[in-house]
């Protein structure tokens, strides 16, 4: 049928022509906390977490996931994903920077579901608000090849582990394809999720700013420098960290005693 007007169209436009999908939102957030030692000489041990919340229905039933669900029909995308995060885990009022979308059809065995992933930083001790019952964090430890990446989540009591397949996708780009290998305690394609935020994570501490959302107001150089090799699952020699980080902080004239063999100076974020 051909149509005269835009106007007409539109009046007879029968949208049950086509086959319906749904939308979701999931967020990843990443946090950087600090592990309490009583050894005044030694550098407390910082931890890099992700929170994840327990399923208390179908599919998935008892499993851990990202905080995630659908988006209403009056929502837009960013607006959905705030509600969720502050349903789901009592956490509002913190920056979210779209991720990805996953479309695999097979992703969710309700229906056909297309996710798109937000991810945020932040430093979990400065919340303002206590975390709904089925939120957790866990700690994040993880060791890759050219091949695979292996991960392990430890929020103290439950012990979570996935591998995921890297394949390169673009040679010219460095862009990998994510698949999951082995995974038995995590809903939905969450891993892939996870993984595809550590990767961006650890292109943008390299060119950004953005580590400095998971940090204190004041920090010493060491705790930063071990916040540096947690997100790049790797040591930094002083000399390579001071370069990455020498136009990024500056000194105070605070002083940090007690956490280590001498009083330590302390920086600061230097907002540019």
């Amino acid at each position: 049928m051909e149509y005269k007007s835009e106007e007409e169209f539109l009046k007879n436009y029968n949208s049950d022509e086509f086959e319906k999908l749904s939308l979701t939102a999931d967020i990843l957030i990443f946090s950087i906390s600090n592990e309490q030692t009583n050894n005044y000489r030694k550098l407390g041990k910082k931890h890099f977490s992700v929170l994840l919340v327990k399923r208390d229905n179908y599919p998935f039933k008892d499993k851990w996931c990202l905080p995630g669900g659908f988006i209403g029909i009056d929502e837009d995308i960013e607006t959905a994903a705030k509600r969720i995060l502050k349903d789901e885990a009592n956490i509002k009022d913190i920056y979210l920077e779209q991720l990805y979308t996953y479309s695999d059809p097979k992703r969710d065995p309700r229906m056909r579901v297309i996710s798109t992933s937000y991810m945020a930083l932040i430093d979990k001790n400065r919340l303002n608000t206590k975390l709904t019952n089925n939120a957790s964090w866990f700690n994040i430890t993880y060791f890759q090849d050219e091949k695979s990446f292996n991960v392990t989540l430890d929020n103290g009591e439950e012990i979570l582990k996935f591998k995921i397949k890297k394949t390169l996708r673009e040679q010219t780009t460095d862009r990998y394809k994510f698949t999951i290998l082995e995974n038995k305690s995590i809903a939905f394609d969450h891993p892939l999720v996870i993984v595809s935020g550590i990767e961006r994570l650890k292109n943008k501490i390299e060119y950004t700013d953005v580590v400095f959302n998971m940090m204190p107001e004041y920090f010493t150089l060491g705790e930063l420098q071990q916040v540096y090799e947690l997100i790049l699952g790797k040591k930094l020699l002083d000399p390579a960290f001071r370069r990455i980080i020498k136009h990024k902080v500056e000194k105070t004239d605070k002083i940090q005693t007690g956490g280590g063999h001498r009083p330590s100076a302390m920086f600061r974020y230097k907002k540019r």
